[in-house]
């Protein structure tokens, strides 16, 4: 596996994400071509600089779910910023059959 491939790669796929839309870590993973490597998708999206444009918002643990902690900075701001593009959150989750990309 090369490193900086599979990160550019990564950031291709969730820079596609379109608004509105969500992906899982895993189906990140998969469109990539390493399909065991959902950790690894989150773990790049976690080395993000701050003021990173790329809408790593638009992704969601695979039961819909932010995989921040509740009530966390970066929780409250995955919600805002997928509230403001019209995603709904039901106790904590939202609907892939409405949201999810692809």
């Amino acid at each position: 596996m090369q490193t900086v491939a599979l990160n550019e790669l990564i950031w291709q796929i969730v820079a596609s994400i379109p608004v509105g839309r969500v992906a899982t870590y895993g189906q990140i993973a998969k469109l990539a071509g390493y399909p065991n490597h959902a950790r690894y998708v989150g773990t790049t999206l976690k080395k993000l600089p701050k003021d990173t444009t790329l809408p790593w918002h638009r992704v969601v643990n695979a039961r819909g779910e932010s995989s921040f902690p509740k009530g966390s900075d970066a929780y409250n701001r995955q919600i805002e910023r997928l509230s403001a593009e019209g995603v709904i959150f039901r106790h904590g989750r939202l609907s892939f059959s409405l949201y999810g990309f692809q």
